[in-house]
């Protein structure tokens, strides 16, 4: 039994769910949403503090600062209530209000920009008020986790060894890409390793300029972005899926239907992992493992509720998912 004194000392990192049974296709789901702060993003989180710590950035009057859609947010305002921090979360409006209240119940700020950028959409307006803040004030002191190289490190370091350690065989790594630090630290762990045999997979939304597809609008937070992050970079990403929001969408519902209550962002993992699988690998019996981000707990008023589907995305998104069998666009 772990017995802890701070909440980021606790993380499960060695439960995988086999969905073979629900989708009929040989793939393994990482949970990385059973941790105090929720989500994946508590590893990222705790390493940037730490090196932050480290390198004396931090002092006890320091004002954490941080753009987020909400995860993030999460995790730095739990770790800064353990060590005492002051912390402001700039969000926008399609954070989940339950996000948004978890990040207040903690002590920490919350400041909402409601106008979107012309250059970067809604992330770029977070980002333009960031730096606002911290030209007003040297206090603030802000992580930037879309270019902070502890980001990816972080994953580098548990993620993808606690993967292999499951699973010596990979083949195959489904990793969605928002500031694309998991999907960095994982992809440059395995690419790292003499004659890995791993083909790595960056999972993304319509609308994400990641990879370099032109910015459309996105309402579900987490995967995606409207400014390229700094960390990425494509040369350790061996393909991509673009998945839909109503894909997105229909994969939660199917797996709530199965009892597993899953987060936005593992809804698009699993449908571009399954729609990979189906056009790449249709019938073999390979290794592949994907990673969920969070559970669906705090999406309960957006994904999970009929009204908002309907409202954003037609009658159509509200029916379950069948397995995939078509790429939505790919690079190579």
């Amino acid at each position: 039994m772990p017995i802890i004194s701070t909440p980021q000392e606790f993380n499960e990192d060695d439960l995988f769910v086999d969905l073979r049974a629900m989708y009929g296709y040989p793939l393994y789901l990482k949970c990385e949403g059973f941790n105090f702060a929720g989500s994946v993003k508590l590893k990222a989180a705790s390493s940037m503090i730490d090196a932050a710590e480290r390198g004396g950035l931090l002092r006890p009057d320091s004002i954490l600062v941080e753009s987020s859609s909400g995860n993030l947010g999460m995790a730095l305002s739990m770790i800064a209530a353990a060590k005492g921090y002051r912390f402001v979360c700039v969000v926008d409006p399609r954070t989940n209000l339950s996000t948004r209240q978890v990040i207040e119940s903690l002590g920490s700020e919350v400041h909402v920009v409601t106008e979107s950028s012309s250059v970067g959409g809604f992330l770029g307006a977070r980002l333009d008020h960031v730096r606002h803040l911290c030209a007003s004030d040297p206090r603030y002191v802000w992580l930037n986790q879309h270019a902070n190289p502890n980001n990816w490190r972080a994953h580098y370091t548990t993620t993808a060894p606690a993967i292999e350690k499951q699973f010596p065989g990979l083949e195959l790594l489904f990793v969605g890409a928002g500031t694309t630090g998991t999907l960095m630290g994982c992809a440059r762990y395995f690419k790292d390793r003499p004659g890995s045999p791993v083909t790595v997979v960056g999972i993304d939304s319509v609308g994400s300029v990641t990879f370099g597809g032109p910015p459309g609008t996105r309402m579900i937070p987490g995967l995606g972005a409207g400014v390229r992050p700094a960390l990425f970079d494509e040369s350790y990403v061996d393909d991509l899926v673009l998945v839909s929001e109503t894909d997105t969408v229909r994969t939660c519902h199917t797996l709530a239907r199965g009892g597993f209550l899953f987060g936005g962002s593992t809804g698009t993992v699993v449908h571009g992992a399954l729609t990979w699988l189906a056009d790449h690998r249709p019938g073999e019996d390979v290794t592949a493992v994907a990673i969920s981000p969070d559970l669906g707990d705090r999406y309960l008023d957006t994904i999970y509720r009929a009204g908002w589907v309907r409202d954003l995305y037609g009658l159509d998104a509200l029916e379950l998912s069948a397995p995939p069998d078509t790429v939505i666009s790919g690079v190579h």
